[in-house]
């Protein structure tokens, strides 16, 4: 139980953490336009993932259409933020209805690899992440495009309410 209580505090503690930093988390008009535009940027780099042969590029790629996707959901409720882990713990706090924890945690294991495979020549992305993130990405995206349609007025309003309440 302590466990569980500490796992979700230190939800809390990144959230208010992420509201705080400028182009961390904040809120703005849900905006049904810019969501379908990063919808359209998420296909643009399924596209991309599925045409490259560059290990790296393929990596890159995956994990910004699996990010748009997120960030369209976002975008659909109105929540702006620039910092990727912000916007992946946004969804590991305010959009577990919707995603199962490996979903969360693979998104998170996807921006690791990005990062490995951009930034780093010593480190190499595991053949199971690299796999993973080519066979999950497509699905991955329709099912944000799922969300996205499942969102009403009213559950747009829980989450923007629940997200207020965790940053005062």
């Amino acid at each position: 139980m302590q466990s569980i209580l500490f796992r979700r505090w230190s939800e809390i503690d990144k959230i208010i953490w992420c509201a705080g930093k400028k182009g961390g988390l904040s809120l703005i008009g849900p905006n049904p336009d810019i969501s379908e535009a990063y919808v359209r940027k998420a296909e643009e780099a399924l596209e991309s993932m599925q045409v490259n042969i560059i290990k790296d590029w393929i990596i890159s790629t995956a994990y910004y259409a699996l990010y748009f996707s997120l960030y369209a959901i976002l975008a659909k409720v109105g929540i702006k933020c620039e910092i990727h882990s912000c916007t992946i713990g946004f969804a590991k706090r305010f959009l577990k209805e919707y995603f199962t924890e490996e979903e969360l945690e693979f998104i998170e294991d996807s921006l690791k690899a990005r990062i490995d495979s951009q930034y780093y020549i010593d480190r190499t992305i595991p053949d199971e992440q690299y796999n993973k993130m080519v066979d999950k990405t497509p699905e991955f995206l329709v099912k944000c495009k799922s969300v996205i349609l499942r969102l009403n007025e009213k559950k747009i309003d829980e989450i923007r309410n629940e997200f207020q309440k965790a940053i005062r």
